[in-house]
């Protein structure tokens, strides 16, 4: 049997015709198809005015991790999921793709991954379904440009992100003690 990725690329598929198109984004029974079998309890839709805007790297501590699957509904972003997985062999790496209004893709990122997103676009939307309620005393962050994770934002040389003033003091992943074990799914590349 091949294990997959936990953090999984969807491609919902999209009906359309000369008015548009319609396309289900999340079904339950299509997800548990595919090995995603999460209950979902709270959705979030966040607006960032300005193209740039970072927000991340975020995750919430047990008793309150959530899965997240996340999608952009205007504009345009990159999600970025990183392993924060004690024991992993993929521990600090990472996967990130671009989110569209008009690709329509998903990001699912279970429980044990940091996430964050920038805007590649102004007034970005984007909507993301949690497998639990936001629990201020258990969320936490690192920071969105650790050497030791390296993701590799596409920001224009020289151009700084708009960032909040959590984000700018989160710590550094040589300074988190990871309350996530690993599960031996490691980390994969993305399947576009």
């Amino acid at each position: 049997m091949t294990v997959s990725s936990p953090v999984r690329l969807i491609h919902p598929k999209r009906f359309g015709d000369d008015r548009g198109w319609f396309t289900e984004v999340y079904s339950e029974k299509a997800f548990d198809a595919v090995g995603i079998s999460v209950r979902f309890v709270q959705d979030n839709h966040s607006l960032s005015h300005p193209m740039g805007t970072l927000r991340g790297l975020h995750y919430q501590t047990p008793p309150f991790g959530q899965d997240k699957l996340v999608r952009c509904v205007v504009g345009s972003i990159f999600d970025v999921a990183v392993d924060i997985r004690r024991g992993s062999p993929t521990y600090g790496k990472w996967v990130g793709a671009e989110l569209s209004a008009e690709n329509g893709c998903q990001l699912f990122i279970p429980i044990g991954f940091a996430h964050g997103f920038l805007t590649l676009t102004p007034d970005a939307q984007v909507s993301y379904k949690c497998s639990n309620v936001y629990a201020p005393a258990n969320d936490g962050g690192i920071r969105w440009n650790d050497p030791d994770i390296g993701i590799v934002w596409p920001l224009p040389e020289g151009v700084s992100p708009t960032l909040s003033a959590k984000d700018e003091k989160a710590q550094m992943l040589k300074e988190f003690v990871s309350p996530f074990e690993y599960d031996g799914n490691p980390l994969q590349p993305l399947e576009f």
